[in-house]
C-alpha cells in the first residue's frame, strides 16, 4: 500500500490539531477571526510546543498525537475562561497534554460514527479554488489532485477519522450545473466499494422542486442509483426566489413523491442564509407544519437553522432566527421532540465549538431540550474543512456548564448522549443496524488500511474551503454561482 508524502502544512508553526480558523463550506462568506479567537490559536500554539518539549518529541510528530489535540483544547479552554466564557468547555484533565494514556481515555475512538453530511467536489473545482494543489496517490496507487478530491475524500474521512459511515450530499445547483454530479458521486461509493467498502458511503439525491424537471429526476434517483435521502435547499432557485416545503405548487408535491418512491427522507438546508433575496426561505416557518402533516416522513434539518455570526442563546419564542426558528416551529405546531423532525451539526457545531463555546452550549442544550435527545444527527460538512476529526474530538470532550443545565433544563453531554447523536440517532432514519455495520467494516480493506496508517499517520490538519472573500468570490465564479 503507497504511503502519503507528510504535506508541508505540519511545518507550519501556526498548524493546529483542532483547526480554528475562518474557513466556510462556500455558503457564506468567511467571517474573520475575532482577538479572542486569534489569542486562542496563539495560546494553543504555545501550548503544543510546551507540551512536545516536555515528552521529549518535536513539533511535527508531537502534532499526530491525541496529546496535541488535548493540548490545543485546553489552550481554547484557558483563553475561554479568561473571557468569562464558561458556559460550554472542552472536559478533560490538564495532563492528557502530555500523557498519551490520559489523551486517549478522553479523545480515543469508542462510538460508531455516522456522519450525515459529507462533501466532495471534483479536482477541476478544487484546483480552481486552491491553485497550490498537487498531484498525489491515494491508497490505491491513482494519481489525483490532492486537495478536495474524491481520494482524498477517502483518506480525510477514513483515515484520517473515526467515521465508520457517511452520506456524501451536494451542494445547490440545476441538473445542469452541479459542480458535482449523481454520477460522480456514485463513482466515489464505488471507490469505497473497491476498498470492500460496501457499508461505508451512501448517497443523496439532490432535487429542488422549484427547479424545472427536478421533481421528474426523482425517478432516476431512487431506482437507478439507490439514493438514501433527498437534499434540497429552499432558499435556492430561478431568479433567486426559493419556496417553502408547505408551499403546495412545489414542497407538497416534492414530499409526496418521496413517499411514492419510498425514500422518505427529506435533508433540507435551513439557515445558513444565502443573502437578502430569499432570506425567509431560510427560516424554519415550514418545517414544524409538513412535519405534522406528514408524519411518515423524516424530515433532517440541515445546520438547524443556524446563522453563522449570530449568538445562540436560550430559546426565545419571539425570535425567528437561528436555531430558534426551528424551535419555534416544532413547538407553534405541537411536533413533539423525538418524532420526525433531526437537527443536524454541520457547520454549525464546526463553528461554535472552537469560536462561540457559550453559544454551542446553548444551541445543543436547545436541541437536545425541544428537537429531542433521540433527533440530533453528526454532521460535519466535510471536507470542505478537512478531515472531521478535530471536530469529532472536540465534540468528544464538550460539557454544558451545570449553571446552564440547571438554569435551562438542558441535559449534560454523557457518554451514552454522545453515542447517540455521533452515530445511533441516525441509524433510525436511515433503517440502519449499526452493529451490522460495524461487523461488516470491522475486517474490510478500509478498516485493515486503517490500523496500518494509524502505525504512521499523516494528517495535514488543512481545511479547504474559503477561507478570505476573494476565495469565496473565487469559488461562486468557479461555479456559476450556485454555491452561494
Amino acid at each position: 500500500m503507497s504511503q502519503y508524502r507528510k504535506p508541508s502544512a505540519l511545518d507550519d508553526p501556526r498548524c493546529l490539531p483542532v483547526k480554528l480558523d475562518s474557513t466556510s463550506n462556500g455558503e457564506y462568506v468567511p467571517i474573520p477571526l475575532k482577538r479572542a479567537e486569534a489569542q486562542a490559536r496563539t495560546s494553543a500554539v504555545e501550548a503544543i510546543h510546551d507540551a512536545a518539549r516536555r515528552t521529549g518529541r518535536d513539533r511535527r510528530s508531537f502534532l499526530a498525537s491525541s496529546c496535541a489535540a488535548a493540548a490545543t483544547l485546553l489552550a481554547f479552554n484557558r483563553v475561554n475562561a479568561a473571557q468569562g466564557i464558561n458556559g460550554g468547555y472542552f472536559d478533560l484533565p490538564a495532563e492528557a497534554a502530555f500523557d498519551i494514556d490520559a489523551a486517549a481515555e478522553s479523545l480515543g475512538s469508542r462510538e460508531f460514527i455516522f456522519d450525515v453530511q459529507g462533501h466532495y467536489l471534483p479536482p477541476n473545482l478544487a484546483q480552481t479554488l486552491k491553485p497550490e494543489c498537487k498531484a498525489e496517490h491515494d491508497l490505491l496507487g491513482r494519481e489525483y489532485m490532492g486537495c478536495i478530491g474524491a481520494e482524498n475524500f477517502i483518506k480525510d474521512v477514513f483515515m484520517d477519522s473515526d467515521t465508520d459511515l457517511m452520506a456524501l450530499s451536494f451542494i445547490p445547483s440545476t441538473h445542469a450545473n452541479e459542480p458535482i454530479s449523481i454520477e460522480e458521486a456514485d463513482k466515489t461509493r464505488q471507490m469505497v466499494q473497491e476498498l470492500e467498502g460496501d457499508q461505508r458511503l451512501l448517497l443523496h439525491g439532490r432535487c429542488n422542486p422549484n427547479q424545472p424537471g427536478d421533481l421528474d429526476l426523482m425517478d432516476e434517483l431512487a431506482e437507478k442509483w439507490g439514493v438514501a435521502a433527498w437534499k434540497c435547499y429552499t432558499q435556492y432557485g430561478p431568479d433567486n426566489k426559493g419556496f417553502f416545503l408547505s408551499d403546495e405548487d412545489t414542497g407538497i408535491p416534492y414530499i409526496e413523491k418521496a413517499r411514492k418512491l419510498g425514500v422518505k427522507n427529506i435533508c433540507v438546508h435551513k439557515g445558513i442564509p444565502f443573502g437578502r433575496d430569499s432570506y425567509e426561505h431560510s427560516l424554519c416557518d415550514d418545517i414544524g407544519v409538513v412535519a405534522k402533516a406528514y408524519p411518515d416522513v423524516n424530515f433532517l434539518i440541515y445546520h438547524s437553522g443556524y446563522v453563522p455570526g449570530q449568538a445562540e442563546g436560550p430559546f426565545d419564542p419571539d425570535r425567528n432566527e437561528g436555531v430558534d426558528s426551528l424551535i419555534k416551529s416544532v413547538v407553534d405546531n405541537g411536533v413533539a421532540p423525538n418524532s420526525n423532525v433531526y437537527a443536524e451539526l454541520g457547520s454549525t457545531w464546526r463553528f461554535l465549538s472552537t469560536r462561540d463555546p457559550e453559544s454551542a452550549a446553548h444551541a445543543l442544550g436547545k436541541m437536545f431540550k425541544y428537537i429531542g435527545e433521540d433527533n440530533v444527527l453528526w454532521g460535519s460538512d466535510s471536507v470542505w474543512y478537512g478531515s472531521p476529526q478535530d471536530q469529532i474530538q472536540a465534540f468528544r470532550t464538550f460539557q454544558i456548564s451545570s449553571e446552564l443545565r440547571e438554569q435551562h433544563g438542558y441535559p449534560e453531554i454523557t457518554p451514552a448522549l454522545r453515542a447517540k447523536v455521533f452515530g445511533l440517532n441516525a441509524c433510525v432514519p436511515y433503517n440502519i443496524s449499526s452493529a451490522e455495520v460495524m461487523k461488516v467494516a470491522a475486517n474490510d480493506t478500509i478498516s485493515r488500511a486503517r490500523a496500518e496508517y494509524a502505525n504512521n499517520p499523516t494528517p495535514h490538519f488543512q481545511t479547504y474551503g474559503p477561507k478570505t472573500r476573494r476565495e469565496f468570490f473565487n469559488l461562486l465564479r468557479a461555479t456559476g454561482g450556485k454555491i452561494s
